[in-house]
C-alpha cells in the first residue's frame, strides 16, 4: 500500500474541505439526536431531563433515570454495529468493485449464521465469545466461495455475477440452516430470535467482546483507504503506483469480514446497512474512500440507531427487531439500484 499521488486523487474526485466539514458536522448532529432518541424511546418513553439525569447524575435514583442507564449499553452496541457494518459495506464494494455489494447480499451474513448454528447444534456452543470465532470462520469461507464462483467464466468477477453468486450461495446456506434446525427444536428456539437481527440483548460483555474486532477492522480500513483509491483507477494503474493489488484485496477483505462477522455473531444478520450507508456517502461526497469510509461508519451508526428506535416505536409496547426495519427499507433500494443501467464495476 502506498500514498496516493495528487494527480490520482484529482481523478478520483475528493470533496472540498468545506464540503466534507459540513457533511461531517451534519452527520455528528444527526448521530447525537439519534443517540438521545435511543435513550429516550422504548416501551416506556422518558423525558429529556430524565435522559440527562441518567447520563450525568448517578446519585439520582428515579425509575426513569435507571431506565436510561439500562439503555446505554444497547445504544452503544447499536452504534458499534452500525460503524462495523457501514465500513464493511464500503470495503466489500471496493474490493469487489461492485456498487451493490453488502455482507447480506453477498451471503457473508448467512455463512456466519450457518457456522453459529453448527456450533450450537453439534458442538454445544452457547457463549457469545465462541459465537464470534465461528461467525468469523463462516463469513470468511463464504466470502472466498462467493468471490471464487463469481470470478469464473468470461469477464471475471463482474457485479452481476457476484450478486447472483451471493444470492445463490445465501439460498443454499439458508436451506442447510433449516435442515439442521428442523429436527432440533431446542436449537431453533435459541436461533429464531438471533436470526432476525437485534441489538435488544446487548450488554457490556457484548461490547467488550466486540471492541477489539471493531478497532482492528476500522484501523485496517483507514490505513488501506488511499491504496484502495488507487485500485479504483484500475489494477494496472494501481500496480504502477506501487500498490500490491492482490495483497491489498486480501487485507481489505479480511477487515470487512471481521467487522461484519463479529457484528453478525452478537447481533444476528442485520442486512442492508452497509449498502445504504456507503451509497449515501458516495452520493454526497464522491468516490474518494479516504472520506467515504469514515463517513460510512458515521452514516451506518445513524441508520442502525434510527432503525432500532423506529422498531421500538412501531412495536410498542414490545418492539420490532432492527433487522426487520433495515430489510424493509433496504430491499426496495437494492431493487432500484439493480434496475439502473449504471450498475457496473466501480
Amino acid at each position: 500500500m502506498s500514498r496516493l499521488p495528487s494527480s490520482a486523487t484529482k481523478r478520483i474526485g475528493a470533496p472540498t474541505p468545506k464540503h466534507f466539514a459540513l457533511v461531517l458536522v451534519i452527520g455528528l448532529v444527526l448521530l447525537g439526536i439519534c443517540l438521545l432518541a435511543s435513550l429516550a424511546f422504548g416501551s416506556r418513553v422518558v423525558r429529556f431531563h430524565d435522559v440527562i439525569d441518567g447520563l450525568f447524575f448517578p446519585d439520582i435514583d428515579s425509575l426513569e433515570a435507571n431506565i436510561v442507564r439500562k439503555r446505554i449499553s444497547r445504544t452503544v452496541f447499536g452504534l458499534f454495529c452500525g460503524v462495523a457494518l457501514g465500513i464493511s459495506g464500503s470495503l466489500m464494494q471496493s474490493v469487489t468493485r461492485n456498487p451493490i455489494a453488502d455482507p447480506s447480499i453477498l451471503g457473508v451474513n448467512t455463512g456466519a449464521a450457518l457456522f453459529v448454528v453448527i456450533g450450537s447444534a453439534f458442538l454445544g456452543i452457547g457463549s457469545a465469545g465462541e459465537y464470534i470465532w465461528l461467525a468469523l470462520v463462516g463469513a470468511a469461507l463464504t466470502a472466498l466461495f462467493v468471490y471464487g464462483i463469481g470470478s469464473m467464466g468470461r469477464g471475471g468477477a463482474t457485479p452481476i455475477k457476484l450478486v447472483l453468486a451471493g444470492a445463490a450461495t445465501s439460498a443454499a446456506l439458508a436451506s442447510l440452516i433449516g435442515a439442521i434446525l428442523i429436527p432440533r427444536a431446542y436449537v431453533m428456539d435459541q436461533f429464531r430470535f438471533w436470526q432476525v437481527g437485534s441489538v435488544g440483548a446487548a450488554n457490556w460483555d457484548f461490547i467488550a467482546l466486540f471492541a477489539p474486532f471493531l478497532i482492528v477492522g476500522v484501523a485496517i480500513a483507514f490505513i488501506a483507504a488511499p491504496a484502495l483509491n488507487a485500485m479504483a483507477l484500475g489494477d494496472e494503474v494501481a500496480t504502477g503506483l506501487g500498490v500490491r493489488t492482490g495483497v491489498l484485496r486480501l487485507i481489505a477483505a479480511f477487515a470487512g469480514v471481521i467487522l461484519c462477522g463479529a457484528a453478525t455473531a452478537l447481533a444476528g444478520p442485520i442486512g442492508f446497512v452497509g449498502l445504504l450507508a456507503t451509497h449515501a456517502m458516495r452520493l454526497v461526497l464522491g468516490p474518494d474512500l479516504r472520506y467515504v469510509i469514515p463517513m460510512s461508519a458515521l452514516s451506518g451508526a445513524i441508520i442502525l440507531t434510527v432503525s432500532d428506535v423506529i422498531g421500538r416505536l412501531i412495536g410498542s409496547p414490545g418492539e420490532l427487531e432492527v433487522g426487520v426495519v433495515t430489510a424493509f427499507v433496504g430491499a426496495p433500494i437494492l431493487i432500484l439500484l439493480a434496475m439502473r443501467s449504471k450498475v457496473r464495476s466501480l
